[in-house]
């Protein structure tokens, strides 16, 4: 069963929370307070899954992603946002979220957000192979790590699953609606495409060394995305 680390301060959104995510299999921690979820998050191992509300009466789930992704880059994180925080979205996206949901949501939309992000965090986890190899990057799938150059690159888990599906397609053109199904198990539906840009724009400045003028990951406009193999 997976556990799930809720950080919510609205009394009648966590019961309702709790209820429906109970009832789909998932155990819950729930802390109303930044604080409350830094001291949970010292066993920071025991959560497959971290859901954080942006505004809490002492900070901001920010501040608690930002603690998390220095520590586990690969840790799936939702933030739930009001629906006119672009601002906050985009910026929780740069910090290292995976995913966001505005409110007020459907609880099963939630649910099936989450499981789509477990199931591809699972699936990099136990994949057959052991890495990817395409000119001068490696990715090393036991390990989880990527390799350009030889230099190490530190990815969140998001732009972890985005460059290894555009790696397995290298010199291949991957339409946009096709990242956002894989990476989102097909609840693609739901995600704004500017997410997609977002991630895009935060995985090239890692992996170019000049992002407007990128030699690897290039932009097919009106179709999607291409990884173009670079010699080692």
């Amino acid at each position: 069963m997976h556990r799930i680390l809720l950080l919510e301060d609205d009394a009648n959104l966590i019961d309702g929370l709790q209820y429906s995510l109970k009832k789909n299999g998932f155990e819950v921690d729930t802390v109303r307070s930044v604080h409350a979820a830094m001291q949970r998050l010292a066993d920071m191992g025991k959560y497959d899954l971290l859901l954080l509300d942006v505004t809490l009466p002492d900070g901001s789930g920010f501040e608690v992603c930002g603690y998390v992704r220095e520590k586990n880059p690969r840790i799936p994180i939702i933030f739930l946002t009001a629906a006119d925080e672009e601002v906050n979205i985009i910026r929780g996206l740069d910090l290292g979220g995976d995913d966001y949901i505005t409110k007020p949501f459907k609880l099963g939309e939630l649910c099936s957000r989450i499981r789509a992000l477990l199931r591809r965090a699972g699936i990099a986890e136990s994949s057959g192979d052991t890495a990817l190899v395409c000119g001068d990057i490696t990715v090393d799938l036991l390990g989880s790590r990527v390799l350009l150059g030889g230099v190490n690159l530190e990815l969140t888990g998001a732009e972890y699953r985005l460059l290894c599906l555009l790696v397995r397609n290298a010199n291949r053109i991957v339409t946009r609606e096709t990242i956002l199904n894989e990476l989102w198990d097909g609840t693609g539906d739901y995600v704004d495409d500017n997410t997609l840009s977002v991630y895009v724009r935060r995985l090239r400045e890692k992996v170019e060394k000049e992002p407007s003028r990128p030699q690897h990951l290039i932009t097919v406009r009106g179709f999607g995305y291409q990884w173009r193999e670079v010699p080692a």
